[in-house]
């Protein structure tokens, strides 16, 4: 599956920042492109992840 990232680099906090717009906007940073894009993937996974039954 392909999904829009929108990547920019944010002077006042020296990081970049990644969202996900057709993710309602699901969003992270890292220090560089590829943390930033990890990071969101990250949030990605945990956003679809099932809910347990057990709850």
């Amino acid at each position: 599956m392909k999904i829009r990232v929108v990547l920019e680099w944010d002077d006042e906090v020296q990081a970049y920042s990644a969202t996900c717009p057709e993710l309602n906007f699901v969003s992270s940073f890292g220090e560089t492109r590829d943390e930033a894009i990890a990071n969101l993937k990250d949030a990605i996974k945990l956003l679809v992840e099932p809910i347990p039954d057990s709850l």
